[in-house]
């Protein structure tokens, strides 16, 4: 069984941040405000970009925002429908970087490249190198709040606070994965007999790192039949 976690630690990602002072920010405070002059009217075209670049800045903020507590996912598959049920308050950082990516249609297309039979289906990463690259972002661990049970998902890792994008689907309950960290956020309630038809032939067989590099290009061409998720939607 520790065989099988190990080969578990799946994710990859990068590093946090710094700050700054008081005294700093007073130094570096803007002057008492002074009339400005009058400012020429800009081009429609240019209001057209800012307003575009508006609408981008919202959008953008809400990504990040707290999911609801309960939310389903459907996962239109090449071997039928998965409903998902995500209990934010098993796993809220989990429940929430799963949720926004979603929102960016990060799964659509994804490939189920690791199964082990009567253990665990993997998938997350995307199709398109560059929706990987740009979600190679690290969360922090949520505690392990319930136990990794038939059916459950969870975030696959690299060690302590490394989740990415890499999930899995228990294929039975995998108890001693609590011990290790793995929290999971959710839980297959409908087509959990899809889950075990996904298609075990090729094993561990993909290469991660081709994957992360070329996406379904690689797994395309050397993997044929894997199955893969055609659409993930949230349905609220």
């Amino acid at each position: 069984m520790a065989a099988l976690a190990c080969l578990l630690l799946a994710g990859c990602a990068k590093p946090p941040e710094p700050q700054k002072e008081a005294a700093a920010e007073r130094a570096a405070a803007p002057p008492a405000e002074t009339a400005k002059p009058a400012e020429a009217p800009k081009p429609p075209e240019e209001a057209a970009k800012k307003e575009e670049a508006k609408k981008a800045e919202k959008k953008e903020a809400k990504k990040g925002e707290a999911s609801p507590n309960l939310y389903k996912v459907k996962f239109a598959t090449s071997k039928g429908d998965i409903i998902v049920q995500v209990h934010r308050d098993w796993a809220p950082k989990g429940a929430d970087r799963f949720r926004d990516l979603i929102k960016d249609h990060f799964f659509d297309g994804a490939r189920f490249f690791r199964v082990v039979p009567n253990f665990v289906v993997q998938f997350g990463l995307a199709g398109s190198p560059a929706l990987t690259q740009k979600w190679d972002k690290k969360i922090s661990d949520d505690p392990v709040m319930q136990t990794n049970k038939l059916g459950t998902l969870v975030f696959a890792t690299a060690g302590p606070n490394t989740r990415t994008t890499q999930l899995f689907i228990n294929l039975r309950s995998n108890q001693f994965l609590d011990n290790q960290g793995f929290s999971p956020f959710g839980e297959v309630v409908e087509g959990m007999n899809v889950v075990q038809q996904i298609y075990a032939g090729y094993g561990e067989q993909p290469d991660q790192e081709a994957i992360t590099r070329q996406g379904n290009a690689y797994l395309s061409a050397k993997f044929p039949k894997l199955d893969f998720i055609k659409k993930a939607t949230i349905e609220d």
